[in-house]
């Protein structure tokens, strides 16, 4: 095999920003790293990539590895590599970052390394530049979920308003009117209202929709702008819900 002459080789990782729901907050899956440097402190899921592999084949065995987890949603996000950014040794990492409702695969997760859940404002400080990864996912997640219907990957087949209003809340850190939430996105007819409720939380219960998909291409813009204008607006304080809002 042919090689670069005078060329340096660096060493290549692939980080994982694992975002989850679990009905009520977004999350953050962590790991304590078990070498040096930085051994014991908490960390994103990482290794680094083989001679043998492509990085999204790196990344999801990274993850399986790590955590048990695959088949979930995983994108790649961005390159870092700045000189000092691992004390180490030299090392330039290709971030992704990945969505899974966590109830589904809650079991799934290998409790070897100690992967742990955390509110992504109240998590630990992280080693190197993983924090900064972890701030330009979450920007990454706000602008694709005002284009796409990313965040479904997030949540189960059937789900609840409050559910789905968490989750949205959850993603731009605001706060959403409930009953302008409720009526805007009734306005759009893409969930289907089922007969079934979830009654964890309360004593009536809410009822439980899923999404259209057969609406869903055809009137996907009705959605994105319906998305795009709650994502703007915010509200200064949480507003109490009536009983006929607990039931939606």
């Amino acid at each position: 095999m042919n090689k670069y002459k005078g060329q340096h080789h660096f060493l290549l990782a692939v980080d994982c920003i694992i975002f989850g729901f679990d009905g009520k907050d977004l999350k953050l899956l962590l790991i304590q790293r078990g070498f040096e440097p930085e051994k014991n402190k908490w960390s994103l899921m990482g290794g680094f990539l083989e001679e043998n592999e492509d990085l999204d084949q790196a990344a999801n065995r990274i993850l399986k590895k790590l955590t048990g987890l695959e088949d979930i949603y995983l994108e790649q996000l961005h390159a870092f590599g700045k000189i000092d950014r691992d004390p180490g040794e030299r090392t330039v990492s290709v971030s992704y970052f990945a969505l899974i409702d966590i109830e589904r695969y809650k079991k799934q997760i290998t409790p070897e390394y100690s992967a742990e859940w955390f509110l992504i404002n109240e998590r630990p400080k992280l080693i190197f530049d993983h924090d900064e990864m972890v701030t330009l996912a979450q920007n990454q997640l706000r602008y694709r979920a005002a284009i796409q219907p990313l965040l479904f990957e997030l949540l189960p087949e059937q789900f609840t308003i409050p559910q789905l209003q968490n989750l949205y809340e959850g993603v731009y850190e605001t706060v959403f009117d409930k009953r302008n939430f409720i009526r805007k996105l009734m306005s759009t007819g893409l969930l289907i209202k089922l007969a079934a409720k979830d009654k964890s939380s309360s004593r009536k219960g809410a009822f439980l929709y899923k999404l259209d998909k057969k609406q869903f291409n055809a009137k996907l813009h009705i959605f994105l702008n319906y998305i795009n204008d709650m994502s703007q607006a915010t509200t200064g304080e949480v507003k109490d819900s009536n009983a006929s809002l607990l039931e939606v």
